[in-house]
């Protein structure tokens, strides 16, 4: 799945997304973190419904992809904005399903998995391509955010459902879906798995490693956690995020040198198109 030899259509962009390296991990997974114990917070703290919060921050979410869609260029302040926010929505939404309307993990998990792969599926009738390095127009773009919010969606009924149907307490929930992400990682340095199959099995992966350890910081020891409380794991991690942004900004490693080219895909493209580990910029 790289990309098509056809021209692309609509407006020509510099590719939208960072470079798949260590730092996007990093990120990754303490966003993902913060979209557990946020939207804790909001609800706990604060005293907001779940849909109340879902509103809210859905709001801003929207106001933020505007102007993530209308930039012509990767922009990590606001990709990482972004994907935050998202991360607060999709664990707000599935809780909403869950805990309010009474939708079973187990339909959840099969809904949201169906939802991605129908827009995996469409996405590339498409574009012939479901390559991240490849966000090159207004389109695929569209494409790739509705997929990074069914992977947190699917991700948190996907973890839970696990976590619940296991027994499993916050530390070993953290355990087992680490050790999920190294086998796909391995998977992909043995040629099991392509490059973009690993790369959206260890998003989705990502999304309950880091609400197991929000979990496991945040919630009070007579339940298995640490104590830290919503408050402070979520404002640890934010700051953590935003130094880590402040620093790709400010130093450029996660930007592409050059353009890709938008027509046809690179070796570069096939050969790394999103490896579940990267330690170099050119992941």
């Amino acid at each position: 799945m790289t990309s098509d030899t056809r021209a692309v259509p609509g407006r020509a962009l510099i590719n939208k997304v960072p470079e798949v390296t260590v730092f996007f991990w990093i990120i990754k997974v303490l966003a993902t973190t913060v979209g557990e114990t946020f939207a804790d917070w909001l609800t706990g703290t604060l005293g907001l419904s779940l849909v109340a919060a879902a509103v809210l921050v859905g709001a801003v979410l929207v106001a933020v992809l505007v102007v993530q869609l209308r930039l012509r260029a990767y922009r990590a302040p606001v990709y990482w904005v972004a994907v935050v926010l998202i991360s607060v929505v999709g664990t707000l939404v599935t809780d909403h399903l869950v805990d309010d309307l009474g939708v079973p993990l187990w339909v959840t998990t099969v809904v949201f998995a169906v939802a991605l792969a129908a827009t995996f599926m469409i996405w590339y009738l498409q574009e012939r391509t479901l390559s991240i390095h490849s966000i090159v127009t207004t389109r695929r773009e569209a494409f790739y955010w509705t997929a990074i919010l069914f992977t947190f969606a699917l991700g948190t009924a996907a973890g839970d459902l696990i976590a619940e149907s296991l027994g499993l307490g916050y530390l070993w929930s953290v355990v087992l879906f680490a050790g999920a992400i190294a086998a796909v990682a391995l998977s992909f340095r043995l040629h099991v798995l392509g490059a973009v199959a690993a790369f959206w099995a260890a998003y989705v992966l990502t999304r309950p490693l880091g609400a197991s350890i929000g979990d496991l910081l945040s919630q009070p020891r007579a339940d298995g956690g640490l104590g830290l409380g919503t408050t402070v794991t979520s404002g640890v991690f934010l700051v953590l995020i935003a130094l880590l942004v402040a620093y790709l900004t400010v130093s450029r490693r996660d930007v592409e040198q050059a353009p890709r080219d938008a027509v046809r895909g690179t070796s570069r493209d096939a050969a790394a198109d999103g490896a579940p580990v990267a330690t170099t910029d050119h992941a």
